[in-house]
């Protein structure tokens, strides 16, 4: 597949091992480090372990798995470990893991002395389609998701598909929210390629596809003063659920998971705000309700959930703020939303067989 130049960096798809390799060798780096979790340094940092040991000026930084792990502690944590090796301004970090990896990692590194290079090799079908392209860096506060960050570039991205392979079929699934995310807001054709494709595992294709559409849109709207709003779609609702579920379960849902749940109450705000037929309406809720295992949402935790809308980034003037379809393929941004109205559209998700 070819490689995608955005308008900062490179997004490689092919033989991204050697590229990795020849990117931190072209780059006469002093050092560079690579972050990781517990789990990616298991099952993933042993298929490039060899290539980088050749070049054996590096070391490994570790952190705990989970979004739990994406806070200023775990921040601070990633500075002392840099600052322990000798890290100076001409040192590479390499964020080897998922979304949690690499918004952390990049905000790490955007102000460890003020900013070195950092690239990121996403894990996770979720970070591939998602996290890893668009230069946004972030950490959660007080179960406030990516409320503290920067825009900062990558000076690369290497996407390879072996990784997916260890990937648990629920983490697949979690990726796969985003992707059909990018066809509901922008493309109908990808969405209807998608809703009729086996989804076990989603093909190098859809993937590269997927990315394709996203850099679309940062590369027009890089600050999300505009387009890129609509990469918001799910995330108003989905984003709460998620904070409470992490607070309140014992199995928490996974981000794809909330984000589903996110997109079929906002695709029923767009039926009643901005003009999405009833027939979609229906169209996505059966297809999203046949990926996933429906959440037990409790009437009694919308009180709560409506608490972290109010906390929200994208909000305006005060106003929980959402991103709404006015047809499969096409959206609409900045739609205000009331108590009332963002309560009724969770009565739709319960309400659903």
């Amino acid at each position: 597949m070819d490689t995608i130049q955005t308008d900062h960096y490179p997004i490689f798809f092919d033989n991204t091992i050697a590229e990795l390799i020849s990117f931190i060798k072209r780059g006469n780096y002093s050092r560079f480090f690579i972050l990781t979790d517990e789990h990616t340094s298991i099952y993933c940092f042993p298929l490039i372990k060899k290539e980088v040991d050749e070049i054996d000026n590096y070391d490994l930084i570790e952190i705990n798995a989970g979004e739990e792990s994406k806070n200023i502690d775990f921040c601070i944590g990633i500075w002392k470990m840099l600052i322990d090796f000798g890290a100076d301004r001409k040192s590479l970090l390499i964020n080897l893991g998922g979304g949690v990896i690499t918004d952390m990692g990049g905000f790490a590194a955007s102000t460890y002395k003020r900013g070195i290079d950092f690239v990121h090799m996403p894990t996770t079908l979720l970070s591939q389609v998602d996290a890893s392209v668009g230069g946004k860096t972030g950490i959660d506060v007080d179960s406030v998701k990516n409320i503290i960050g920067t825009f900062a570039q990558p000076k690369a991205v290497f996407i390879e598909y072996d990784f997916l392979k260890t990937l648990s079929p629920r983490q697949r699934l979690s990726g796969l929210a985003e992707m059909l995310k990018h066809g509901l807001i922008l493309d109908a054709a990808y969405w209807a390629d998608l809703k009729n494709s086996d989804l076990s595992l989603p093909s190098a294709g859809q993937i590269h596809a997927s990315v394709v559409l996203k850099n679309k849109v940062v590369t027009e709207d890089p600050t999300e003063q505009n387009i890129r709003k609509s990469l918001n779609f799910g995330h108003t609702i989905g984003h709460a659920v998620e904070t409470w579920s992490l607070m309140n379960d014992n199995n928490p849902l996974t981000h794809g998971e909330a984000i589903a749940l996110g997109m079929i109450c906002e695709s029923y705000l767009a039926h009643k705000k901005t003009g999405l037929s009833a027939e979609e309406l229906t169209e996505i809720s059966e297809v999203i309700m046949k990926l996933y295992p429906k959440y037990r949402l409790k009437p009694s935790a919308y009180e709560a959930m409506y608490g972290y809308m109010l906390k929200d980034k994208k909000n305006l003037d005060g106003k929980v703020n959402c991103t709404l379809l006015t047809k499969i393929g096409q959206f609409n941004i900045d739609n205000v939303c009331t108590q009332p109205e963002l309560f009724e559209a969770l009565d739709y998700y319960v309400g659903l067989n």
